[in-house]
């Protein structure tokens, strides 16, 4: 009986640890910010169909002599990519002329915004182990 109870512990166990998300860290620090006025939005997303339309997780940075950090935590193991702006006058939105951001943005690898925004492929990242760094620079 004792041995049947240890058994089924230790499937059960196995069970819960199987089910479990691998999930880690991303770690973002955001440079060059022209100015400490307003605040920087940063939009965290989670697949290609998603990119600029559908944030997976969003946050605020208080930014400091012009940088910014922030921290997204228990993320599921994935590919992720991630959009910032300075948001200079706090209305909590992008700002444009036609069409055109007036305020400061930048992605996940530093990916270029060439006539229009930057493509998925070049901000996607992949988070496969417990903590990845992105920098951006404004």
């Amino acid at each position: 009986m004792k041995k049947l109870m240890t058994l089924a512990i230790f499937f059960g166990f196995l069970i819960i640890t199987a089910q479990e998300k691998k999930s880690g860290t991303i770690q973002l620090q955001i440079d060059n910010i022209e100015n400490d006025k307003g605040q920087m939005l940063i939009g965290l997303y989670d697949s290609e169909d998603n990119w600029l339309s559908k944030i997976y997780v969003g946050k605020v940075a208080k930014i400091t002599d012009g940088s910014a950090e922030i921290t997204f935590e228990n993320v599921p193991l994935g590919v992720y990519a991630i959009s910032v702006f300075h948001d200079e006058d706090n209305n909590g939105k992008l700002k444009t002329f036609l069409g055109i951001p007036a305020e400061s943005t930048g992605s996940s690898n530093n990916a270029p915004a060439r006539f229009g925004p930057p493509k998925w492929e070049d901000a996607k990242f992949t988070l496969a182990e417990k903590t990845v760094h992105q920098k951006i620079a404004l």
